[in-house]
């Protein structure tokens, strides 16, 4: 019985780490997904739910739950049905993890993943190098730099901002796991060799080069490193430590910077440019070029949203057929420059707010405050990065339509809920659980 346990412990964290690693690559993180479901499902009784558990895996669900009581309301009702597809893991991974919670190896797993996920990376950027020959030099040399994050995620096969997302993650458990070494005394070597891992995640985030995905970044790096002062007692020995990987980390940043004259307008120029502009992109002479991808676009987009949304509070004005409603809505107030590129909402409280009503941004809320409630009942710093960081990315992009997102936000949630249910219900069996 002991041996079953054991091997039904090692498979579900092998599913668990293939699944963590192969996001980014939606074809084959399908096919692990679905034969992870069928595994849990022959294997049902191995599982065991704590009284809360119900609870957990409906507030997780609740994307899914909101497409299903206003399915009624989409127009096309196939479109209905591909959008609520997307959503039916965020029931099956609170259920199958959760139901696993006891055998879940979660910071072996955490640690596997942001290392993995790196190398795997630095991996594609060889390939890139290899393959991409033309494009990486242009790059390099400091030409089309604009272009230069969309075309390497391109050819992975993700979004730009979806794959920074990513990596702004791996970014700060590489860097969690950095300092816990230096708290353990681990030796020079391995202190050495993630030390490169996470200068190596953060020199990605450069490649990519979202600006939300930076910020976060950031963001989950001051709260890593405070929790470590709060908790360390050599305060001397640590501000050495944290000095010499806050100088590389510059270090990098204005190296890339140097060779980018682009970062410096994208986040200058297409932050803060044009306010005054909001609800009037088409007085702005050639605005593909001026304002394409700048704040005052996406103000703009909001502004609209919302304009239509207060029309619809109640039901909105369904799944399927948000996209079409809000194109139609630029047509109607006459917004030329939207209505040619029918650009959509890229913030996804409003975007749930347009779908579903009132009770949509209600929903959200609720999914991604749920990350927040855990992270504080747990003081964990991991979980408190990620709110950060997908609470933030989801104000500028809608990442719950999006497989990667959904997938990345469910799986995640669930992974989190486990570890919280490991602390409150079993004695805890990790060295460590938290840097507060």
């Amino acid at each position: 019985m002991k041996i079953l346990k054991e091997k039904h412990s090692f498979i579900v964290n092998l599913f668990l780490f293939l699944i963590a690693n192969t996001i980014i690559f939606r074809g084959l993180c399908t096919l692990i997904i679905i034969c992870f479901f069928v595994y849990c499902f022959f294997s049902v009784r191995d599982m065991t739910f704590p009284k809360k558990a119900i609870y957990y895996i409906l507030i997780i669900a609740t994307p899914l739950l909101l497409e299903i009581a206003f399915f009624w309301n989409n127009d096309d009702f196939r479109l209905g049905i591909k959008s609520l597809e997307k959503s039916i893991s965020l029931l099956l991974f609170p259920i199958f993890i959760i139901g696993n919670y006891k055998c879940i190896k979660f910071y072996k797993l955490l640690k596997a993943y942001s290392i993995t996920t790196t190398i795997l990376i630095f991996i594609f950027l060889v390939r890139y190098y290899f393959v991409f020959n033309q494009y990486f030099m242009s790059f390099y040399y400091g030409m089309n730099m604009w272009q230069m994050g969309y075309h390497f995620s391109n050819t992975i096969g993700i979004h730009a901002p979806a794959l920074n997302m990513h990596l702004a993650f791996v970014s700060i458990c590489n860097l969690y796991f950095l300092l816990l070494n230096f708290r353990e005394g681990k030796s020079f070597l391995i202190q050495l060799l993630y030390l490169f891992i996470f200068l190596f995640s953060f020199f990605f985030l450069l490649i990519i080069n979202t600006r939300i995905a930076l910020i976060v970044s950031i963001l989950g790096y001051l709260i890593i490193v405070i929790s470590y002062f709060l908790k360390s007692q050599n305060v001397f020995q640590i501000t050495k430590k944290i000095f010499v990987v806050f100088t590389l980390i510059l270090s990098i940043f204005i190296v890339f910077i140097k060779n980018n004259s682009f970062m410096k307008e994208k986040y200058n120029r297409m932050i803060f440019d044009k306010f005054e502009m909001v609800g009037k992109l088409d007085q702005i002479e050639r605005p593909e070029v001026e304002i394409y991808s700048s704040l005052v676009t996406r103000l703009t987009i909001w502004k609209e949203t919302i304009d239509l949304a207060k029309n619809h509070l109640i039901f909105g004005v369904g799944s399927s057929d948000s996209k079409k409603e809000l194109f139609k809505y630029y047509e109607k107030t006459n917004q030329k420059f939207l209505t040619k590129y029918q650009l959509p909402v890229h913030n996804q409280y409003l975007d749930f707010l347009l779908k579903f009503g009132v009770l949509g941004l209600i929903g959200v809320l609720l999914y991604i405050g749920y990350i927040a409630y855990v992270g504080v009942k747990l003081k964990n710093v991991i979980v408190i990065s990620f709110f950060i960081l997908f609470s933030i990315c989801n104000f500028t992009d809608d990442f719950l339509i999006r497989f990667d997102g959904i997938v990345f936000s469910g799986f995640w949630i669930s992974l989190f809920t486990s570890l919280y249910l490991q602390t409150t219900t079993i004695k805890p069996i990790l060295k460590f659980t938290h840097l507060f």
